[in-house]
């Protein structure tokens, strides 16, 4: 007989039932070598086969969360005893403590650098929680294992005292796989479709999306901009940027939709956009949508940041643009459709790169070798 294997609960109090990188990166990469359960907001047991889903309630204010959820999470999964805790967020950090008191190994995964976005958050920035913070992540470095996202956090973080890793959020390719087709083959009546998937929010460049669909309508007046993601500044505000009134007939707003839904409209669209201003720690980190899109066989329109630009430009995939400049993005999406076979070559680029260089499976060896150091150490 076997013996069991380890368990390992993945949590997370504030991203998606469904989240890509969680869900079909993280614990679809660890379900044949572990036991996983995995405690999202709102979760249901059906979505990923093989890995057992705990349902947590969702609240946006840090500090219902702290009294609501908390506490939920300490007497539901403490239970479970498991081997590793793997948490997604630095306020669960006094819960990691609690785990390892029990007897747990902890892994911290950073996906952003707060110290440098708590100015650009509207929620949750309160002084006091970023002293909580400072003094949980300081003490993380000490006695927990940590996984980056990024390799520019590592200017930050460099005082660990355990092993850590750099966990790339590149292209799950099973997971874009069945959304793939060739290049607009869904588009028998060439419609000028664009498509943008994430949070729609100033720091993301809405309006100079807006501003440019302006410039765009004006030789293609059906060209659809499709949104799928998160209003995080109210549609009410929204309404009021310049130029919106004139291009609403151009934009779908479908709100927070699961990826494998969203990314069906990538057989269509001409391009992806995943443009960002250079706030907080964007310059230094990657879209994952920017691979997404090139898993996906389209054309890419970025911000012109060195990181971004050291792959497209070299993919030979889109277009890396000045973030606050509609008419670049404009002149980039007309010539994207007037151009449709140079377009495709573009993407077929992209693909090759994410399939040579920005793939999960590499970096899934990263994680797994992280693990085996916790488990066994």
């Amino acid at each position: 007989m076997l013996p069991p294997k380890p368990k390992v609960l993945l949590i997370s109090t504030v991203h998606p039932p469904n989240d890509p990188r969680i869900v079909f990166k993280v614990a679809a990469s660890l379900q044949n070598h572990y036991d996983v359960t995995c405690a999202l907001p709102n979760a249901t047991p059906e979505t990923l086969a093989g890995v057992r889903f705990v349902k947590l309630p969702f609240y946006p204010k840090l500090t219902d969360r702290l009294w609501r959820v908390h506490p939920l999470v300490i007497w539901k999964l403490l239970k479970t005893k498991p081997d590793v805790v793997q948490v997604f967020v630095a306020e669960l950090l006094p819960i990691a403590f609690i785990f390892s008191w029990f007897g747990a190994k902890i892994i911290y995964e950073v996906q952003e650098n707060l110290p440098k976005k708590f100015h650009t958050k509207k929620i949750n920035n309160e002084k006091l929680f970023q002293y909580f913070f400072r003094c949980f992540d300081g003490l993380a470095r000490r006695f927990f294992y940590l996984i980056f996202t990024e390799y520019a956090y590592l200017k930050d973080y460099n005082n660990l005292k355990k092993t850590h890793r750099v966990v790339a959020n590149f292209a799950s390719l099973p997971l874009l796989n069945p959304m793939w087709r060739p290049y607009r083959a869904g588009n028998a009546s060439q419609l000028a479709e664009f498509l943008y998937v994430g949070v729609v929010s100033t720091d993301r460049c809405i309006q100079t999306i807006i501003d440019a669909l302006a410039l765009v309508r004006v030789s293609h007046p059906d060209v659809i901009m499709h949104l799928f993601g998160t209003v995080n500044f109210g549609m009410e505000n929204l309404e009021k940027l310049e130029n919106y009134e004139l291009v609403r007939k151009n934009m779908v707003f479908y709100g927070y939709t699961d990826l494998r839904v969203a990314y069906q409209k990538a057989r269509t669209a001409v391009a992806g956009i995943a443009m960002l201003k250079a706030v907080g720690d964007y310059p230094d980190s990657y879209t994952t949508k920017m691979f997404d899109y090139m898993a996906l066989g389209l054309p890419v329109l970025t911000s012109n940041f060195e990181l971004y630009r050291s792959v497209i430009e070299t993919a030979k995939c889109g277009f890396c643009l000045p973030p606050d400049d509609p008419n670049a993005l404009a002149e980039s999406m007309n010539w994207l459709i007037a151009n449709p076979l140079e377009a495709q070559k573009m993407g077929e680029n992209g693909r090759a790169a994410v399939e040579k260089n920005y793939n999960w499976a590499s970096e899934e060896q990263k994680l797994l070798a992280l693990y085996r150091e916790g488990i066994n150490s």
